[in-house]
């Protein structure tokens, strides 16, 4: 009697529910991912083989450019309403909701505070053509240790949580400018901060 020879079919694999699950993922990254806002300046940090990684959130930012301006930003998006309006307190200036709302998103910025309006009210295309002075001059070294120390009080107020300063100085940025900056920190006994810098590889040590 001749052999009677199985039928095969050829396997199949249904991928509908792996489609669905790469559209899941897709949509989970788009609504959650946050892009870094574009920086008021370009700074290129010097490299460094510390692996120390900076917080997201509840950082106060100093950037210093090549330039020796120096920038401020804080990253507390529930500080930074808390944080314009005691400024404006405490130098006379008022900022309307619309101006409020702008600050909310700005990075950073270097113009004192009695120019902040004017800055606000400007586009963000704008903005980027406007070549900010920067927070530290000669003649007025308060307003920069002022916004640190406001910041500091409003991101405890608003999140009671404390606030990280970096220093973000340019890799040709004045020596002597970034040790100004440190210096008006310490005589605010502010001895804790971090330097940003680019990660390098670690050197290989041979045996």
């Amino acid at each position: 009697m001749p052999k009677v020879k199985p039928h095969r079919t050829s396997p199949s694999l249904d991928m509908t529910p792996m489609v669905d699950l790469a559209f899941l993922l897709v949509t989970f990254f788009m609504l959650t991912t946050k892009f870094a806002p574009e920086e008021v300046v370009i700074v290129d940090t010097p490299s460094s083989t510390s692996e120390i990684k900076l917080p997201e959130s509840n950082v106060i930012r100093l950037l210093i450019d090549k330039d020796k301006r120096v920038f401020f930003g804080l990253e507390s998006d529930k500080a930074r309403a808390l944080l314009l309006d005691r400024m404006g307190a405490k130098y006379g200036v008022s900022f309307t909701e619309k101006q409020k709302r702008a600050f909310g998103g700005l990075n950073s910025f270097g113009v004192p505070v009695q120019q902040l309006g004017s800055l606000l009210d400007m586009s963000t295309e704008k903005r980027k053509e406007v070549k900010q002075p920067g927070l530290l001059s000669e003649a007025d070294t308060v307003q920069l240790i002022d916004w640190v120390m406001t910041a500091r009080q409003a991101n405890m107020d608003a999140v009671k949580k404390p606030t990280f300063i970096a220093i973000k100085g340019d890799n040709d940025a004045d020596v002597a400018t970034v040790r100004r900056v440190i210096q008006l920190l310490q005589n605010k006994n502010i001895n804790r901060f971090n330097l940003i810098t680019d990660l390098e590889n670690k050197p290989v040590v041979s045996r």
